[in-house]
């Protein structure tokens, strides 16, 4: 029995002796509940002074970048990855999701300004821990929206947008509603237009109230007070726009708008990556495919250049 015990005690030493990282459940409160997130801390460089806050995308995204409908573990890969290179990294549920829940407010109450503060008290979070001298924002998709928001405060020393969008998000609306059969850019033009104004709508046709419905404007009309190119034009520190090849969100036109809105901004454009960070084609049915595939690995091109970025 104690040969038995010895072995598996070596077992448990000389495994925990490979462990890359500290996993540390953190929290903050907002005022309306708690958000909680994970710090990921190298535990073979005692001396790594560099933390990346990283920002999820739209939706009901967790720290992991995961929703209730796809599965695919980006954002905690990115974490993971970067942990192996010596670079912390802390990633959160946003309010209202996974174990920052108690946080969520009704539709209606929502505005775009309260994911900006949120990301903004995980700097401060960041910035009041002694172990960390240098704080990244890395965001994603929206989240690259609101990192250069948040970045533009003097506690953040780098930003790195990846798959964020070049033009306010209304644009984009207005572009994918005008490869809808004509009536649904007529009806939504005048409601887009009013939003825009900050002028809300009371009657929406109903085929456009799932995206106009009456409790989501409020947080439209916030959103559309940003615009991605205004906003990292006044990054005035070293900013990095990545982009993927095969992502059918988001495209290589928007890398361009923000390389052009900042000129002092490095620009990557890494082949065959996905808006998921994953390997994947232009055909839409694969490239789908690969958000629940919580397996398959993110291109490690990512890695190596957003490492080669925030140590130099």
């Amino acid at each position: 029995m104690m040969r038995i015990f010895f072995i598996v005690l070596l077992w448990f030493i000389t495994f925990s002796s490979f462990a890359t990282s500290i996993k540390q459940i953190v929290s903050i409160e907002t005022g309306t509940g708690k958000l909680e997130g994970t710090l990921l801390t190298p535990d073979d460089v005692k001396d790594s002074k560099i933390v990346a806050l990283i920002i999820a995308g739209s939706g009901p995204t967790d720290r992991d970048g995961n929703n209730p409908s796809m599965t695919n573990n980006s954002l905690k890969m990115l974490a993971d990855e970067l942990a192996k290179v010596g670079i912390s990294s802390l990633r959160y549920d946003k309010r209202g999701i996974g174990k920052s829940k108690s946080s969520g407010l009704k539709e209606i109450d929502l505005r775009f300004d309260n994911y900006i503060d949120d990301a903004s008290h995980w700097v401060e979070y960041l910035n009041n821990l002694s172990r960390f001298n240098k704080i990244v924002v890395i965001g994603h998709s929206e989240g690259s929206l609101i990192g250069m928001v948040v970045s533009q405060q003097k506690d953040v020393d780098k930003f790195i947008s990846i798959a964020g969008s070049g033009q306010p998000i209304d644009q984009t609306i207005r572009e994918q509603l005008a490869a809808q059969p004509p009536v649904v850019i007529e009806q939504s033009t005048p409601i887009l237009d009013k939003l825009l104004q900050g002028e809300t709508v009371e009657n929406v046709p109903e085929f456009l109230n799932s995206l106009f419905r009456p409790s989501v404007q409020p947080y439209m009309i916030s959103w559309f007070k940003y615009d991605p190119q205004k906003e990292i034009s006044k990054l005035n520190k070293p900013v990095l726009i990545i982009q993927g090849s095969t992502d059918i969100q988001v495209g290589l036109m928007d890398a361009d708008k923000l390389a052009a809105a900042n000129k002092k901004a490095d620009k990557v454009v890494i082949k065959e990556m996905n808006h998921i960070f994953k390997e994947a084609t232009l055909d839409k049915q694969a490239n789908y495919q690969t958000y629940n595939q919580p397996d398959l690995p993110i291109k490690p091109e990512l890695v190596k250049v957003i490492s080669e970025f925030i140590l130099n």
